[in-house]
């Protein structure tokens, strides 16, 4: 019998519900292991050469895979079928410019709704310790995962969760989630009849943030009947048997999202490029890594503009979709851009995103070490 590949990860992680209702859809055999406290703060930091971080993939032969990006591009080398992205280029670099919304646009608002309700705590308490330190008395667990939950709570202005946004927070994901319940009421998935990989992208926040701590679960996600679903199927990796739409033709459900794309995300990474290149003219490109984050940036969300710092790894991930655009022909590109709409969504994906970025655990770095500001 092979043997299976193992995941590393908890309920609780954001990116750990995205690599495991992917690793369910391929029906690729894996076990799931809690990641304790050894495993997170020594195994994982040696084997990945990142800090500690979840989830982990760790393939029959002993490679540890991470990061849910490269995790899935790998394995779609391995198990192509059925594959996550689909056939046409164009509805491609759609769905992997989805994928980065989910995987980054969500941050805040998946670390605003678990940690500014304090109900949820205790759920995060309860199962963070008894992953960490799975053999210790109840009361010791609770108490050591109070660390991990002091640092991630300590993330919070950084990436925008602040009193003076929580209401703009709030306005946007109720909107978008409505959006979204209306989409699910015609369509099984993201873009279609069968998931790809925008759909395990947004599992990750609305499964493991939303729909699993208590005050969203009951009061976002419960009378949304039609998400509630598709959180079930996504993560339960539900095949699904139709078909993807056509670029030419997507739905008017999808229109929020794609909004969404153009009108805000697309505008937070053009801040990101500008502040990356705002630090590599200031002279510390000869530093071969970047710093997670950098200065504050200004960008639309709903009817205000939301704060935060810029992420270059947000960066990394465009750049990776760029190259997908840019392979395109000039009618495919076209297509995308007509279906995101206006002309400034061609812009943006056209646009010079900067020196070259490589990924080094949760880090990014110049593509040059020395020199730093190559450009593509």
């Amino acid at each position: 019998m092979t043997k299976p590949f193992l995941l590393y990860g908890w309920q609780l992680s954001y990116f750990s519900g995205k690599a495991r209702a992917y690793l369910r859809y391929k029906q690729i055999p894996f076990r799931e292991r809690e990641v304790d406290g050894y495993t997170l703060m020594r195994r994982i930091p040696r084997k990945t050469g990142s800090s500690p971080v979840m989830p982990v993939v760790v393939t029959p032969e002993g490679e540890w895979l991470q990061d849910t990006t490269h995790i899935i591009e790998t394995l779609e080398q391995r198990f192509p079928t059925p594959s996550v992205y689909p056939a046409s280029a164009a509805l491609r670099v759609l769905a992997q410019l989805l994928e980065a919304w989910a995987d980054e646009w969500w941050i805040p608002i998946a670390m605003h709704y678990r940690w500014s309700y304090p109900e949820n705590e205790a759920l995060f308490l309860k199962e963070a310790g008894r992953a960490l330190v799975p053999f210790a008395p109840r009361f010791l667990q609770r108490r050591l995962a109070r660390r991990p939950a002091t640092l991630l709570k300590s993330y919070l202005p950084g990436v925008g969760v602040v009193p003076a946004q929580f209401d703009l927070m709030e306005r946007w994901t109720e909107a978008m989630l409505d959006a979204l319940d209306q989409h699910f009421a015609h369509h099984d998935f993201l873009l279609g009849g069968r998931p790809c990989v925008a759909d395990f992208a947004l599992i990750g926040p609305l499964y493991a943030h939303l729909a699993r701590d208590p005050w969203p679960k009951r009061a976002l996600i419960a009378p949304r009947p039609h998400l509630q679903a598709w959180v079930a199927r996504t993560h339960e990796g539900t095949p699904g048997d139709g078909a993807l739409f056509d670029i030419a033709d997507l739905p008017e459900t999808l229109q929020p999202v794609l909004r969404a794309l153009r009108d805000e995300f697309l505008p937070m990474v053009l801040g990101i490029r500008d502040a990356v290149q705002r630090h590599a003219q200031a002279g510390t490109a000869r530093k071969p890594r970047l710093p997670r984050a950098l200065e504050s940036i200004d960008f639309p969300m709903a009817d205000g503009h939301f704060r935060r710092l810029a992420m270059p790894y947000t960066l990394w991930m465009m750049q990776g979709v760029q190259r997908g655009y840019r392979a395109l022909d000039e009618a495919q590109r076209a297509a995308l851009c007509a279906a995101i709409g206006s002309g400034a969504a061609a812009e943006a994906l056209a646009a010079d995103v900067g020196p070259v970025l490589q990924r080094t655990g949760l880090r990014v770095r110049w593509a040059e070490a020395r020199g730093g500001a190559r450009r593509r």
